[in-house]
């Protein structure tokens, strides 16, 4: 470890390793710091019985040639380096109901989605293309979403003004249409009275265009980031927890580590979420009005998550995504659940390995949690590196839970239980420990339609050398960060200069292969 670095970033998210590739090909000495024992965030993955499973990321989307996350990722040159296996494109998202044996398909591209969705609701097709036309034209108001030129967000409060849930019911009568139109909003936290369009809009979009399950799991790309930033002379230092910064001249001095490191530099990138760098920094050294403001965003609600390994040759792969509802018209308010009512809806993934014949090894669920359920138990704390046990209460409320599950998963998998090997799960503690988000949050903060630029978090801070980057700052997924982290470097080098390297390497490639041809 060298004496001093141009830039340390704290945390080894997609956030902060993407900031770190982007930073280290211009030239700066660039070191990353996490805590763990495994690299990125929301991209880490975990072995049960010899099973991968993924820990937050299920697919990804904008992934076709020339689409936008393509771009990105050509730019920092991961795409050769992962494999990736596209979802049925004739339906790579289902949405479902109890009681309606009709699986309702969100298909790739706008052409096949409108078509397919049409031929299941024959009288709707206006409606169906006018809420593609809608979601195409928010996305064409954020230009760095498009790779474009000009100001990150979009000038017109318009487009922050339009509110996802009345928006969609507005196009049509259809109850069911309404529901199967919003039925993916487990992928951002819908909520009807507050999630924007926008939110709506930029999520889907890059689905729609292309979607891609990641062949052994989200960890390959942690792999490649990290081989690409080494290549470039970045370093990565795991079991490296920053307690405090050091402090001088109002500005960051060093990054103190619980192992008694100190590492010092010119800049420094917080991929920590922005309430938890507040605390680490210490909040006397902002305005109390910066932390205040900081301190009232609200964060999403957290999740519960349950991994089942399958029996060998028991369950057919499923090249598809499930999200299914008690309950069509509560599409929106799945976060509502009591006690009793828990879950009123799920999402359902399955995971795809190198040289896999038609069946599955492993299934995840996920359905909400808010963190207050597991409130007897927040002062434990447990990781990989930190093993603690939170005790025989907390085993005895995931199995409750667990079971709940099992049996709303019975209603759409009626042969689900005699598939079931072992099962395993996570809840938002485990979120909190692992990944390191406030309450177990599942994407940063909420975005709330009434209170627009309430939850906006710049990248720069009110401290002249720290900057932040992650999922809480522009919008969450493999896009919505990589995007966020191309905002912060451009506070760094310049977002017009930033960009044109981007679609350089892109137009490069474009004559390298027309010359080939």
């Amino acid at each position: 470890m060298k004496s001093h670095y141009d830039v340390v970033i704290v945390g080894s998210g997609l956030g902060g390793l993407v900031s770190a590739i982007i930073l280290a090909k211009e030239g700066y000495s660039v070191c990353v710091l996490e805590k763990n024992n495994q690299y990125g965030g929301n991209l880490q993955t975990f072995v049960r019985n010899k099973t991968i499973f993924d820990t937050g990321v299920h697919y990804i989307g904008g992934l076709d040639k020339g689409q936008n996350l393509y771009q990105y990722f050509k730019y920092i040159d991961i795409l050769d380096e992962i494999t990736l296996k596209k979802l049925d494109e004739d339906g790579f998202d289902l949405v479902t109901f109890d009681d309606d044996p009709t699986e309702y398909k969100h298909a790739q591209s706008y052409k096949k989605f409108i078509e397919i969705l049409t031929e299941q609701f024959p009288e709707e097709e206006s409606a169906i293309v006018s809420y593609c036309e809608k979601l195409q034209e928010t996305c064409s108001s954020f230009p760095l979403y498009n790779l474009k030129q000009g100001k990150p967000y979009y000038d017109d409060t318009e487009v922050f003004q339009l509110q996802a849930k009345p928006y969609i019911n507005s196009l049509t009568e259809n109850k069911k249409l309404q529901a199967v139109l919003a039925g993916t909003n487990f992928l951002y936290a819908g909520d009807g009275e507050r999630t924007p369009f926008y939110v709506h809009a930029l999520t889907i979009n890059s689905y729609i265009e292309s979607s891609y399950r990641c062949v052994n799991g989200g960890s390959q790309i942690t792999k490649a980031l990290i081989k690409k930033l080494k290549a470039h002379g970045g370093e990565t230092y795991k079991h490296h927890q920053v307690v405090n910064f050091g402090f001088d001249d109002g500005k960051i001095t060093s990054a103190i580590c619980a192992n008694g490191k100190e590492i010092k530099g010119d800049l420094f990138i917080s991929n920590i979420e922005p309430k938890l760098t507040l605390d680490l920094v210490g909040k006397d050294k902002f305005r109390k009005s910066y932390t205040n403001r900081i301190d009232q965003i609200e964060s999403t609600i957290a999740a519960f998550s349950l991994y089942i390994v399958l029996k060998p040759n028991s369950f057919k792969y499923q090249n598809k995504n499930f999200y299914h509802f008690k309950d069509p018209d509560k599409v929106w308010d799945v976060h509502k659940y009591t006690k009793e009512s828990w879950p009123e809806g799920y999402m359902v993934s399955m995971a795809i390995k190198k040289n896999m014949d038609d069946y599955g090894d492993n299934m995840t669920v996920m359905t909400y949690m808010h963190y207050d359920e597991v409130k007897p138990w927040v002062d434990t704390f447990n990781t990989v590196a930190n093993k603690n046990e939170r005790g025989q209460t907390y085993e005895e409320f995931k199995t409750e839970k667990a079971e709940k599950l099992i049996v709303e998963l019975e209603k759409k998998f009626p042969n689900i239980r005699d598939c079931i090997q072992e099962i395993y799960t996570s809840t938002p503690l485990s979120y909190r420990d692992y990944i390191g988000s406030n309450r177990g949050s599942m994407y940063g903060y909420v975005k709330d339609v009434n209170r627009p630029m309430l939850s906006y978090v710049s990248p720069k801070t009110k401290i002249k050398n720290l900057l932040f980057t992650g999922q809480s700052l522009n919008m969450h997924g493999i896009l919505g960060v990589t995007i966020g982290a191309v905002m912060t470097c451009s506070e760094i080098i310049g977002k017009d200069y930033l960009l044109n390297k981007v679609l350089e390497a892109n137009n490069e490639q474009e004559i390298t292969e027309n010359k080939v041809q």
